[in-house]
């Protein structure tokens, strides 16, 4: 028997098919339609539904890359499953290289949403009910923030013995055990039963090669460890390093920030990785690890104050 239509949007895909369609959002002063761009790749042969997005910040733009990657492979003739990808998911905040929708909201503070909510709101219940509700895994593609870079990580819930897995296939330097944030999508997702991977890489408006070859490699990882498609020949990554806590070491005056340490280093605590110098050259204080750990996130700011997160430190090991 035949693998049945996906319908989505109120549209069918038919098994073996992609498709790309468009959810309408909102309409600007101009009268142009806003729209959530999707693609779905319904394969021929059954198997797990499966959700890629990225820009739920509209500053992101290394996953909306991974996600044009990993589409340009799909062959929907032979993939086992179904792949629904939504490469910018906050259009508005991507058209102005904003992180915020245009009333400042967050819009990974905005799930699960509501049909009658604001527009964060409005966009967030679009995206759960015509994505993440007929989904059992979703991967979240993120970067860094305000002037701020990442070594490619997962932040998952490794407490989960399925979730961990899929963490582990992905292969990033680094797996972090990340708490649930209330309104985050893969806090709403979770609430539905779906596992879901937010994969960190890089730099908020930047398409840095490294973050996305890593996030592309890593997304294929996963679809073969669901046996959506074969695995990639020959390749073998490292297993990741598992941390259970990290935290930023902060300035703790204000200055010129010069660091003297690298994504994916290991420090120990007590360590110098910086130091702060005014504009003639003074060296104001000097920057020392507070704990053992790898740097997996440091800031891109040449001016830091008092208190501004300057160097992310993951502990390595098991909880």
């Amino acid at each position: 028997m035949p693998r049945p239509s996906f319908e989505i949007g109120g549209v069918r895909v038919r098994p073996g098919l992609r498709r790309a369609l468009a959810l309408p959002i909102t309409r600007l002063v101009t009268g142009a339609d806003v729209d959530l761009p999707i693609r779905v790749v319904h394969g021929r042969e059954d198997g797990p539904t499966i959700w890629v997005n990225a820009a739920i910040h509209g500053d992101e733009a290394v996953g909306v890359e991974v996600v044009r990657q990993v589409l340009a492979e799909l062959d929907a003739k032979a993939l086992r499953g179904t792949v629904i990808a939504i490469p910018i998911v906050n259009v508005l905040g991507f058209m102005n290289a904003s992180r915020y929708l245009p009333d400042r909201r967050d819009l990974n503070r905005s799930f699960p949403g509501s049909a009658r909510g604001s527009l964060a709101g409005r966009i967030a219940h679009l995206m759960m009910t015509e994505v993440v509700d007929k989904c059992t895994v979703g991967i979240d593609l993120h970067t860094g923030s305000d002037r701020r870079t990442n070594l490619p990580q997962i932040r998952t819930d490794l407490e989960d013995p399925e979730t961990r897995a899929l963490a582990s296939a992905f292969a990033a330097p680094v797996m972090l055990h990340a708490r649930l944030r209330d309104g985050s999508l893969r806090y709403a997702a979770r609430e539905r039963g779906a596992k879901v991977l937010l994969y960190e890489a890089g730099e908020a408006w930047r398409m840095d090669d490294w973050a996305i070859d890593a996030g592309v490699a890593g997304v294929r990882r996963v679809l073969a460890a669901l046996d959506m498609t074969d695995p990639v020949p020959d390749d073998d990554p490292p297993a990741s390093v598992e941390s259970w806590r990290s935290g930023w070491v902060r300035a703790r005056g204000t200055g010129m920030v010069h660091l003297d340490v690298r994504l994916g280093q290991e420090v120990t605590k007590g360590e110098r990785i910086g130091g702060l110098f005014d504009s003639l050259g003074r060296r104001v204080r000097l920057i020392h690890a507070d704990r053992d750990g790898m740097v997996v996130g440091r800031t891109e700011a040449p001016v830091v104050n008092s208190g501004d997160a300057v160097v992310h430190l993951a502990e390595v090991g098991p909880a």
